[in-house]
This record gives structure tokens, C-alpha cells and sequence, in this order.
């Protein structure tokens, strides 16, 4: 399963349905084949509900390992962009990778840090401009849309 896509058939959208309603009642205990219960550790538990909530949604999920290690072109998609813009992220220091022959590796753990890392910045640089904004009295006489109601 690991590197190849899932998704759920139109006929097993009901059954995934099912199962979904059932995780979200709480947590989760697993019955083996000769009867044994065992209770899902709280992180199984939230992984499991995000992937039922999210294949129930349509979307295919591919599951990595942390330590898998990226090729630049793969990393770039991964995050949304050219792979040249990454290599220049590459180089300046951005992202740790290691070289196999001629050839950039990102472990997956340093792309998803990266995004995180990204994600951050912008949120709070659009947190700052709000602020500046309200402190220089731009909200002051903004106008409130009315939500297209006519009187």
C-alpha cells in the first residue's frame, strides 16, 4: 500500500460511510479474527478518522513513510511549485538534502517542515497586515456589505 494510491470504489462508499459514522461516536477498538479486542492508541485513532473523512470525500491518499526520501520533481509538486524555485530553496539553505550521485534527495519529514514552516509565515505576515491596517484606522470607515438584501 505504501506509494500507490487509494481510493474508495462507488459500490464501497456506503461501507466507508458506515465506518465513519461509527469513529466518530468515539474512540475505536479493533476485534481480531478469534475475538481479541484491542484498543486504538488516540494518534491511530485520529489517523484513522481523517483517512475514512477524507476517502469519503473522494480523495485518493497515498501513505509515506517520514524518512522517504524525495526527488526534487516529486518535493516541488508536493509543495506547489516549479522544481528550479526549489532547487534555488535547495541551495540557499532552505531545506536539508543529500546527494545520491548527481542527484538531490529531501526527506519527506523536511518538505512537510518546510510547508509548515511556509504556512506560518504567511499566516502570521497576513496577521500583521491586519494589524497595521487597524492601527492606521483603514477599518474605520469601511463599508459593511449588506449581503445583497434589498430594503
Amino acid at each position: 500500500m505504501v506509494n500507490e494510491a487509494i481510493s474508495i470504489e462507488p459500490q464501497d462508499a456506503a461501507t466507508l460511510q458506515s465506518v465513519g459514522r461509527v469513529l466518530r461516536r468515539g474512540p475505536a477498538k479493533l476485534v481480531g479474527p478469534k475475538g481479541e479486542l484491542a484498543v486504538l492508541p488516540k494518534p491511530l485513532y485520529a489517523l484513522l478518522k481523517d483517512i475514512v473523512k477524507s476517502l469519503a470525500e473522494g480523495r485518493s491518499l497515498v501513505l509515506l513513510p517520514e524518512e522517504k526520501q524525495l526527488t526534487t520533481q516529486q518535493a516541488a509538486e508536493l509543495l506547489g511549485m516549479s522544481r528550479p524555485y526549489l532547487i534555488r530553496l535547495l541551495d540557499a539553505g532552505e531545506m536539508p538534502y543529500c546527494l545520491v550521485g548527481k542527484h538531490r534527495r529531501i526527506a519527506l519529514r523536511d518538505v512537510l517542515a518546510y510547508a509548515k514552516r511556509r504556512a506560518s509565515a504567511r499566516r502570521s505576515a497576513l496577521d500583521k497586515m491586519a494589524r497595521d491596517a487597524y492601527e492606521a484606522g483603514l477599518y474605520d470607515d469601511a463599508a459593511i456589505p449588506d449581503g445583497g438584501q434589498d430594503e
